[in-house]
């Protein structure tokens, strides 16, 4: 993201530029030594994000998840800042079953913006107070999808970018981050999926907010919330995020899908470097290479120093050359 500054770790996979964290592999030790652990309150699947020295994370406890947490730790020392607790919008069942504070925060310079799967949407300042706060369900309606929420928020400098994938009537919408209002709304891609928006750079000026769903692919463009294009030669792509290489490719992951629309690929053939393009005709999306065996799991896949990875569901690790796909 535009915003990002060196060592801090703003988003769900930093917004996919995991080189910027990568360091010599000469200097990378054989043993790890835990430096600290803290016991969190209440349970959560999303991330931790981390801006100047301070980790932020999220979590849910009670057994209809009725209360969310927002805690704030000193890195080095662990020393608790704050916590900031909140009453869930919509409670609902705690089960095995259902996400539990599963979307990943953002954190700028301003303060940390958090989402979570009852529809409360807001964002905190660096002290812990409440800048904005929205209820998402008492404006538009229930948040209803199998297994629940799993997108975890995207932005760059200007705007937060909330996808509401749900059984009915999912959608997309933009937020300002000054002000909470909504920048637009636009309809979801209406198929599963446990993603996160990805913005893909596609020039210089220019990046467009990627949507993985199973079956399909989407590009948005972040200013209007305008559709620029689709393509569906993919299946089992519901839940790897799109990774960004260079300008205009992104590494996109799929596992073995258990039904929706297969377009009559084998699984390895829905994993690879896909390719935004300008044509007479607009903008439009296709595979560079698609892998021969290589196929994800829940996690996506990574790009580093040249190579593409990727993890299938037994825990076989591929390697493949980004540019060729050759494994």
């Amino acid at each position: 993201p535009e915003a990002c500054q060196s060592g801090d770790w703003q988003s769900f996979q930093n917004g996919g530029q995991l080189s910027e964290m990568v360091v010599d592999n000469s200097t990378v030790p054989e043993q790890f030594e835990t430096k600290w652990t803290v016991d969190l309150q209440g349970y959560g699947q999303s991330s931790p994000v981390l801006w100047d020295d301070i980790i932020y994370v999220t979590s849910v406890e009670g057994d209809r998840k009725e209360t969310y947490h927002i805690a704030a730790y000193r890195a080095k020392t662990s020393e608790k800042l704050w916590s900031y607790e909140l009453k869930n919008a919509t409670p609902q069942e705690s089960t095995a079953h259902v996400s539990k504070a599963a979307p990943t925060p953002v954190v700028d310079s301003t303060g940390v913006y958090a989402f979570f799967e009852g529809g409360n949407l807001l964002k905190l300042n660096h002290r812990g107070e409440l800048v904005w706060e929205r209820n998402l369900v008492e404006e538009f309606g229930s948040i209803e999808s199998r297994h629940g929420l799993g997108a975890s928020l995207e932005h760059n400098a200007d705007s937060l970018f909330v996808w509401v994938e749900r059984s009915a009537e999912p959608y997309l919408l933009a937020v300002d981050k000054t002000t909470g209002q909504d920048r637009w709304k636009t309809t979801g891609v209406g198929a599963t999926s446990w993603s996160s928006p990805r913005l893909i750079p596609v020039n210089d000026t220019d990046s467009h907010l990627v949507l993985s769903a199973i079956g399909s692919l989407t590009g948005i463009d972040p200013a209007s919330g305008k559709v620029l294009w689709s393509f569906d030669q993919i299946a089992g792509n519901s839940t790897p995020t799109p990774m960004p290489l260079e300008e205009g490719k992104f590494l996109i992951g799929a596992t073995v899908g258990r039904g929706g629309n297969d377009a009559g690929l084998r699984p390895a053939e829905s994993n690879g470097v896909v390719e935004i393009q300008q044509t007479d005709e607009g903008w439009q999306a296709k595979f560079v290479w698609r892998a021969e065996e290589a196929t994800s799991s829940f996690g996506s896949p990574i790009v580093h120093d040249g190579s593409a990875f990727f993890v299938n569901r037994t825990g076989v690790l591929f390697c493949l050359d980004v540019k060729t796909g050759k494994e």
